[in-house]
Parts: C-alpha cells; sequence; structure tokens
C-alpha cells in the first residue's frame, strides 16, 4: 500500500552536520507528521535537489563549505521564487537574521531553540506554502472555467454555476492536509461532498464516516481515539478508534455543529498537536488522516455566543465550502426530478413515465424545506401511484398544499416588501403587480399563478382579463 505524503511537496534540509540533520528530521517526522522530506549535506548540491524533486519548502543552514547558506538563499530565491526558505543557523545575531529576512527568508531559527518552537514555525511555513499552491491553482480553474477531474462529481446531479466554482476549489485545495467545514442545510448532500474531497484527495486509506451529533464526551473520545485493555469496566481488550481506522486516508465527523465543548477541546487538540491518546493509555498516537467535517448549523453564530470554541472555529474554517439549497439551485430541479423518477421506475419495475411540462414549473415555485431528500421523496411517491403514460401531477399538488398549509402554521412573517423611501402603491397597483409577478413565475401558466395567488383559476383569469381591457382602454384614451 502506497504511504501519503506530507506535505504534498517536499521539504529539503540543507546542513553539513549530518546528525542535526538526523535529529531534525526525527523532529519533524514525530511532531510535525511530515514524512516528504530531503536531506542534503553538501550545498553544492541543493540547487540540483530543488530543480530535480517537488520541494516547496527549504531549511537551510547559513555556515557551510564550498557554498554559504547566504549565497544558497539568494539563488534559491532567484531561481526559485516560489519556494520558501527557513534558516536554522548556529548563529544567534539579530543583525544575520534581519538580513536573511531582507534577502527573501520566511523564518529564521537558532539550532538551540526549542523543539516544540522550531515545528510550528516549519508548520506555519507549510501551511503558507499550501495556501500559496492552492490560490495558483484556484486562480488557473476559475480562469480557464475547467474542471479536471468531472468524474469525481459524477453522482452529484447539477448543472448550477455556483455548484461548479465549488467543484473547481475543492479541486484546488485537494492536495492539501488542512481540515475542510462543509456547511449548508439539511439534506443538500454534504456527504457526497466529502466524499468527493476523499476521492479527489488521491489518499489510499479509507473514508471513515462518523455522526457526533448527540454523543457525550466519554463516547465521542472512545469512538475516535479507541481504548487500551482495561480503560474502563467491560474493556476486555484493546479497540483501535476511528481515527487509527481512518489512517491514510479521511476522517469525515459529520454534525460538528452539536458537538459539546469538552469533545471540542480535544478535537482541537487532535488538529493542532496532530496527535492523540487512546483512552487508558499515556503513549500518544499520530493522526495520519485528513479530517473533513459538516454541519448544518450556523457556527459563525454559534461561536459568537460561545456555544462553540473560537479557536477550533477558526482552525476548522481553513477550507470551507457552503452548499446552497435547492431552492437557490432552481434550474437542477427539472434533472434532479428526472433522476428520481428514473431510479423509481426502476426500483419498481415501471416504465419511466413523461414528465409534464407543468410540473417544473409548479415545483419551482415551491422552497424544499426538506431540499434534495424531499424531491426525492415526492418523486418516489408519485411513482408508486403512476398508472399512465403521463406522470400525474396530483400527488406534487397534494404535497405542496399540505406543506403549505404546515407554513401556515407557524405563523405570519412580516417583512419589508415596499421601500420605505417611496409612497406606498394603491390596492388597485398592488393588486396588479402581485398577478404580474406571480404570471412571471409560473411562467404564463395561469393554473399555477392562481396556487401561487391563493385564488381559483377562474378568478385569475378574471382578473387578467380585466387588467387586458384596463390596457387597451388607457391606450386607446392616450391616441386620442
Amino acid at each position: 500500500m502506497s504511504i501519503t505524503r506530507s506535505p504534498g511537496f517536499g521539504i529539503l534540509m540543507v546542513d553539513d552536520e549530518p546528525p542535526f540533520l538526523r535529529s531534525l528530521s526525527i523532529a519533524l517526522e514525530r511532531r510535525g507528521g511530515y514524512n516528504h522530506l530531503y536531506r542534503c549535506e553538501d550545498s553544492r548540491e541543493a540547487m540540483g535537489i530543488i530543480a530535480r524533486e517537488p520541494i516547496g519548502l527549504v531549511l537551510l543552514d547559513l555556515t557551510m563549505p564550498y557554498l554559504s547558506g547566504e549565497v544558497l538563499l539568494k539563488q534559491i530565491v532567484e531561481e526559485h521564487p516560489d519556494v520558501g526558505v527557513i534558516i536554522i543557523s548556529g548563529l544567534n545575531q539579530l543583525e544575520t537574521a534581519v538580513s536573511c529576512i531582507r534577502l527573501g527568508a520566511y523564518d529564521y531559527f537558532v539550532k538551540t531553540t526549542e523543539e516544540d518552537r522550531l515545528v510550528e514555525g516549519v508548520r506555519r511555513a507549510v501551511r503558507m506554502q499550501e495556501m500559496r499552491l492552492e490560490n495558483q491553482a484556484m486562480r488557473r480553474k476559475f480562469l480557464t472555467d475547467t474542471l479536471e477531474r468531472p468524474d469525481v462529481f459524477a453522482q452529484i446531479i447539477t448543472q448550477d454555476k455556483g455548484m461548479r466554482s465549488l467543484f473547481q476549489y475543492l479541486e484546488s485545495v485537494s492536495a492539501s492536509s488542512q481540515p475542510v467545514l462543509i456547511t449548508g442545510e439539511s439534506c443538500v448532500g454534504k456527504e457526497l461532498i466529502a466524499r468527493s474531497i476523499h476521492t479527489l484527495s488521491g489518499r489510499p486509506g479509507p473514508l471513515v464516516c462518523v455522526n457526533v451529533a448527540g454523543l457525550d464526551d466519554n463516547v465521542f473520545a472512545d469512538t475516535l481515539f479507541g481504548h487500551s485493555r482495561g480503560a474502563f469496566t467491560g474493556a476486555d481488550t484493546a479497540r483501535a478508534g476511528m481515527v487509527e481506522q481512518a489512517a491514510e486516508g479521511t476522517l469525515f465527523l459529520d454534525e460538528i455543529g452539536d458537538l459539546n465543548p469538552a469533545s471540542q477541546v480535544k478535537l482541537l487538540r487532535l488538529l493542532q498537536e496532530g496527535e492523540y491518546y487512546p483512552l487508558g493509555s499515556d503513549r500518544p498516537k499520530r493522526i495520519r488522516a485528513r479530517v473533513v467535517v459538516a454541519t448544518h448549523r450556523d457556527l459563525e453564530r454559534k461561536q459568537q455566543v460561545g456555544e462553540f470554541r473560537k479557536d477550533l472555529y477558526y482552525r476548522l474554517r481553513i477550507h470551507q465550502v457552503e452548499i446552497p439549497p435547492l431552492r437557490r439551485r432552481k434550474h437542477d430541479i427539472p434533472l434532479l426530478l428526472d433522476h428520481f423518477l428514473a431510479e423509481a421506475a426502476d426500483e419498481l419495475g415501471k416504465t419511466k413515465p413523461t414528465i409534464p411540462k407543468e410540473l417544473p414549473v409548479l415545483l419551482a415555485n415551491y422552497n424544499f424545506p426538506g431540499n434534495i431528500r424531499e424531491l426525492r421523496a415526492l418523486a418516489f411517491d408519485a411513482m408508486s401511484q403512476h398508472r399512465a403514460k403521463v406522470l400525474s401531477m396530483e400527488s406534487f399538488r397534494r404535497a405542496l398544499d399540505l406543506a403549505g398549509l404546515a407554513d401556515q402554521d407557524t405563523g405570519p412573517t412580516r417583512a419589508t416588501v415596499f421601500d420605505p423611501d417611496q409612497p406606498l402603491p394603491t390596492l388597485q397597483e398592488a393588486n396588479e403587480i402581485l398577478v404580474d409577478e406571480a404570471m412571471r413565475r409560473a411562467q404564463g401558466n395561469q393554473s399555477i399563478a392562481s396556487r401561487l395567488l391563493g385564488i381559483s383559476q377562474p378568478a385569475l383569469s378574471k382578473r387578467l382579463k380585466k387588467m387586458q381591457s384596463e390596457d387597451t382602454n388607457g391606450l386607446a384614451a392616450d391616441r386620442k
């Protein structure tokens, strides 16, 4: 099985002291989780390695034989400006550090610096490089309006431009090891997006999904981190948690907005330190999976009112995608309806019927609080009752009428319809505006427009004839 290399680009360590290179490699691998490492003991070979290998970050000593670190720094900045450089020197001199930063180094550390500070500095540089590469990829995709892996999104039925932009963004951040936050209302397809992220990443491990809603802290810790034998009563054998099971793959945590405060602390540590402790164990393990989380909650509001940790929120939203609800993707309704009817016909052993042209118009004027899952349920219900060649609209009308009554039961909502700085229209003018808008939304279909207005079709037809007559009389008067 292939091993995921982290980060996506290589980290080159250049130093003429082999023991220091070995200790630095161990520190980066154990404490940073980085295994995409290259060593160079001869400074004359460094530029050749950068040219041959996918190097994104160089950790460079200053005092070396042959080529000094300062000379190498200048060459790297001139010939490979996209490669970041961190100076790790035995010299603790402010003037030297300032000079290196001015020449283009990202940071400067002294070899006697605490290991944690050094590893954290490398983490910051890696994140900066990943963001730069992602921005380049996004710029390229949006300017050319291309998808490199359209097959990955084949299960997501859409022709919406916003969804296409979302796919392009996911392709751009696919190589990153940073978390992804997926937001959106219930039943919009967040798990499908998580699966697409996993496929795009090319990680060799599995996608492991965990719904964390309602888990208390002990169950959360046991589910994610596992336990050792004898950790608690009944723990007769050790059990690997979901983090370990995800291995080199993706760990998908759904309903993250419902996570309790104590568990939020544990998740934050997992993301910050990259390590965790199974219950009953005093030996830490490193996480090798990428973390993807999803929620239908408004995390920004929750962290503002103190219900969600601010530091965890900002750690999770390094990469964020919001899936639009179905009511903002109305052009997708005919596609989804056709797909679900075909799926239902196959499952029920029936022939897929012809869809009345009025049906997509009717559905486009419904808000779909249950989003895609609600549309699928409507299609399956209609298909189960289907008997003729043309699909009956009756089950859709009945379901939408019931949904409308339920909306009324929740009480009216007061909204600003008219511009407060403008005079109010007369009742007759308001009536005409309302009728015109209903006919526009119904695409000229009087039956659907009358339903939107809450009146009978003959009453609407009478109003339209009256409006047409008034317009005709008005034109005649103007000619006189």
